[in-house]
């Protein structure tokens, strides 16, 4: 009896996580899989290698990483190459810079979330309240 192939999503897991985070099995079991399948041990480096350039802001890397993902036939990975290149050079400064909209786009969000609880029937003066007292 031969035993079960892991499942697309336990390989995704496998390949989204941190490797020294797998135990010795699923870096087993991942490594059989990336043998047997080209195309997703091309996945794997090319995932692995973007968390690298995400976690460690090198930015500068991104064009080399572009490049390689489209040396390689992967649909997927060349969508993504191809909406990357349309906004290269927000995405570098991204990638790179330690700045973060993130709490201006959160204020936005639930200046959004408020004007959408009164259905459109407040005015400007009765918005500008809740913003205030929220």
């Amino acid at each position: 009896m031969t035993a079960r192939p892991p499942s697309p999503r336990t390989v995704s897991g496998w390949i989204l996580r941190r490797p020294e985070t797998l135990t010795e099995p699923e870096q087993l079991q991942l490594k059989i899989v990336r043998a047997q399948c080209p195309e997703l041990d091309a996945l794997t480096r090319h995932v692995r290698s973007f968390a690298i350039m995400l976690t460690d802001r090198q930015g500068e890397r991104l064009p080399d990483w572009l490049h390689a993902v489209r040396q390689d036939d992967l649909p997927s990975l060349r969508t993504l190459a191809a909406g990357i290149d349309r906004d290269l050079d927000a995405v570098t400064a991204g990638l790179t810079l330690s700045w973060s909209s993130g709490a201006a786009e959160g204020h936005v969000n639930r200046i959004k979330m408020l004007k959408r609880q009164t259905f459109g029937r407040a005015g400007f003066r009765l918005l500008r309240k809740r913003v205030l007292l929220a």
